[in-house]
């Protein structure tokens, strides 16, 4: 298969190789340094660890170390080393907890930690409780029980215990990592030697492989030479044969040619016509768009009418409450008439109440008459709602009337567009007839065209040796270009 190759992929391929191994090489060793890198983590991890369990155990016997100061002596400053590691120890607690949380044994064991030291923070406040009302004695007792020095040991067990896996794990990782280390060394170095000598083989290889294909090129091509002059000249006479045939070809495809004008010249005048039609359609629409609206205008009108009629029966009734209060006041002034005549006929010293009478009489007229410029502005507003109803009949029919214009010009151009269709029916026939034209000189063009066909096989024969005795010489032609001058290639 290697053989089969040109040069210039004989070459790619063999540096392709060679970068191949390089490549792998080289990935060997990011993986090996990758590897190392997250050794160094691991142990700069794990020393962390060990340096969180020692603060946290430090910060405990901080703790202790207060309390018993004020325990013996009493004085609050005493206390400013437990009150200290009071405040750190939760955290450092938390922290210790965060950096194992990926090592299941630890986690185990700062679960069991954490009850134990909640239980001696809690004997050291309440020996300090004690200490503060009590006295000494009473808080020397507890401290005495032994309760906070047996926590205190498990605490200091159990941390030793978390230290010592870090330290084994500290160990084992230093060992990974110098591992690590020297694999990648071993892998530079072998791999940079491996690579050379691979590049130097290649470079053998391709110079050796130039040699022989460079000669065998030159023979080959020297005898494809003859074959192709053989195979030139039995083309000639295929050749003339093929040049009559093609004199008919030419003569047919100008018949051809006038047919395919008249198509042209027809279908420009259908293309013509669909515009037009076209247009009366899009102004076919317009009208109708404009009717609609009309119609819309009428619609509108006639709900304002219907509004004004409501107003106009509104008022109406406005009227007859109206009619009715002028109707009371009647009765009231009727009333009133007779006792003024009564009390007239009692004239005298009493005559003062013909005035409150009157007063009354007065009052009821007021009233009359107020009522009168009520019914009269009513009325007025009545009437200027029939006007308007009247105006909104009126702008109604006009609508109408637009209305029933905008459909007659809409039927006009529906009508247009019917005789514009014919007009298209007409020149598709044409366009029919000129393509029955066309068929009949597409079918002398097969006539020539088979005795093309007559003439290709003919030639067929040489022209199958002169193509495979050219593709042989092209293809040498190029090897020899591609190694003589490979920028002219």
């Amino acid at each position: 298969m290697f053989g089969n190759l040109t040069f210039g992929r004989r070459l790619a391929a063999g540096f392709g190789f060679a970068g191949l191994i390089l490549l792998l090489i080289a990935g060997i060793a990011y993986r090996t340094t990758n590897s190392l890198i997250d050794n160094e983590t691991w142990v700069a991890h794990t020393i962390q660890v060990r340096v969180t369990l020692t603060e946290l155990r430090s910060y405990l016997k901080d703790a202790e170390t207060g309390q018993r100061g004020y325990l013996l002596t009493g004085t609050d400053s005493y206390l400013q080393p437990y009150e200290d590691a009071i405040a750190h120890i939760g955290e450092i607690f938390e922290l210790a907890q965060k950096l194992t949380s990926d090592n299941p044994s630890q986690q185990r064991r700062l679960a069991i930690l954490s009850p134990v030291i909640d239980a001696k923070l809690a004997e050291l406040r309440r020996a300090i409780d004690v200490r503060k009302t009590q006295g000494l004695d009473p808080a020397l007792k507890i401290v005495e029980a032994g309760d906070g020095k047996i926590a205190m040991d498990r605490i200091r067990a159990i941390i030793a215990e978390a230290d010592q896996e870090e330290a084994d794990l500290l160990v084992k990782r230093g060992a990974e990592a110098q591992a690590s280390a020297q694999l990648a060394t071993s892998f530079v170095l072998w791999g940079s030697a491996i690579g050379v000598i691979a590049v130097a083989a290649i470079g053998w290889f391709i110079t050796n492989s130039l040699g022989n294909l460079i000669g065998g090129a030159v023979g080959q091509v020297q005898s494809s030479s003859a074959e192709l002059q053989a195979a030139a000249t039995q083309q000639a006479t295929g050749a003339k044969e093929q040049s009559t045939a093609t004199s008919e070809i030419t003569t047919t495809i100008s018949e051809l040619l006038v047919t395919s004008r008249q198509i042209a010249e027809s279908a420009q005048r259908v293309a013509h016509v669909a515009e037009q039609t076209a247009e009366s359609a899009r102004a076919g629409h317009k009208t109708v768009d404009v009717t609609h609206d009309s119609i819309s205008g009428i619609r509108r009108q006639v709900d304002q009418i219907v509004a004004h009629m409501l107003e106009l029966g509104k008022k109406s009734q406005e009227i007859g409450s109206v009619l009715d209060i002028v109707s009371e006041l009647a009765e009231q002034t009727n009333i009133l008439a007779i006792n003024a005549t009564i009390e007239a006929a009692g004239a005298g010293e009493s005559g003062k109440r013909f005035s409150v009478v009157a007063d009354e009489i007065r009052k009821l007229a007021d009233r009359v008459g107020g009522s009168t410029k009520e019914i009269r502005t009513l009325i007025d507003d009545v009437r200027s709602a029939v006007n308007t109803t009247v105006m909104a009949t009126e702008t109604g029919s006009k609508a109408v009337d637009a209305g029933s214009k905008q459909f007659g010009d809409v039927a006009s151009a529906f009508k247009q567009i019917s005789g514009l269709v014919s007009t298209t029916t007409e020149t598709a026939r044409e366009i029919e007839l000129s393509t029955k034209q066309q068929a009949t000189a597409v079918e002398q063009v097969n006539i020539a065209i088979a005795n093309v066909a007559q003439a290709s096989k003919e030639t067929e024969a040489s022209s199958s040796q002169t193509l495979q005795t050219a593709s042989q010489l092209a293809s040498l032609s190029k090897d020899l270009l591609r190694v003589i001058r490979p920028e002219a290639a």
